[in-house]
């Protein structure tokens, strides 16, 4: 089965196969598969798991076929649409952070290089923070890793042409999980703790990304988080910039982007919280698009 569902229109400044590029960067991504022409994940809709791909044959539009499972309904196409939106930021105007970049001599090459390339966002708030945890004071591949079995342990799948897609777990897949389960999968107390705290907060109702979008700021949306136990200013800034899409989210503690910073300016040392915040000045409202591109200069 390879039926189209519907087309969306792309901005001129979206460049798929770049975001593509990027989307490979582990072998060890469990959320969806990538190949030259597209992308597979599993969603769910209207309540049983579809496998959806994405395509950009030609022209300015997204093609959104159904591979597997049953044809949603217009309201779940609906939805559908909406998070590939967001999971692409296909609504943002790009232009003024170009513009920015051509003036700037340390993003400049880097636009140039990785133009139409969007912030990948995490549309979901469950995940994206839960992302986040699993990448505290970690290398990228060992969080991959750590992803890899929480979601195999507790997510949901579907076997299709001699591949396992997976769905991230939902909050509520953790009631009765306790601490020692999840360290049996190597994450710390503190992790474990923190993410089944974040999952008894959603299954509550006491957070969620509505609540969080809703606030006056992106700021207080970050106080909010900070306030969970296990959540420093770094994982709420990383949410913002992935999730809450806050383009002026600026994880100025991040290692990746001290890392890239160092290795661009070809400093001898990573750059300090003050050079990193001079830096920034440059980049007002667009910190999170010029931190990602330097991220991406990494690999």
């Amino acid at each position: 089965m390879n039926d189209l569902l519907f087309e969306l229109s792309l901005p001129e400044t979206f460049n798929f196969a770049v975001c593509l590029d990027y989307m490979e960067r582990s072998a060890l991504e469990c959320l969806y598969i990538v190949d030259h022409e597209g992308v597979n994940r599993l969603f769910e809709l209207g309540g049983v798991p579809v496998l959806i791909r994405l395509t950009v044959p030609e022209g300015n539009f997204m093609q959104v076929s159904l591979l597997q499972g049953a044809v949603p309904s217009q309201e779940d196409q609906a939805k559908l649409a909406r998070y590939i939106r967001e999971w692409f930021d296909l609504d943002r105007d790009l232009e003024p952070f170009y513009s920015l970049s051509s003036r700037d001599p340390l993003l400049r090459p880097l636009a140039e290089r990785f133009y139409g390339l969007r912030i990948v966002g995490i549309p979901d708030l469950f995940e994206a923070l839960c992302w986040a945890i699993l990448g505290q004071q970690v290398n990228l591949t060992f969080a991959y890793r750590l992803k890899q079995r929480l979601t195999a342990e507790y997510g949901e799948s579907m076997e299709w042409i001699g591949h396992t897609y997976y769905r991230f777990p939902r909050p509520e897949a953790f009631l009765s999980v306790t601490m020692e389960e999840l360290c049996a999968l190597q994450l710390t107390r503190n992790k474990a703790l923190t993410i089944l705290t974040v999952a008894g907060l959603m299954v509550r109702g006491e957070l969620s990304r509505e609540e969080l979008l809703q606030l006056p700021s992106p700021e207080e949306a970050e106080a909010r988080l900070v306030k969970i136990r296990g959540i420093g200013p770094w994982t709420a800034q990383y949410v913002r910039m992935r999730c809450l899409r806050d383009a002026s989210s600026f994880p100025v503690g991040d290692v990746g982007l001290q890392n890239a910073v160092k290795v661009l300016t070809g400093m001898d040392r990573k750059p300090n919280l003050a050079e990193l915040q001079q830096l920034g000045e440059g980049w007002q409202g667009w910190e999170a698009y010029a931190t990602f591109y330097l991220w991406r200069a990494l690999y």
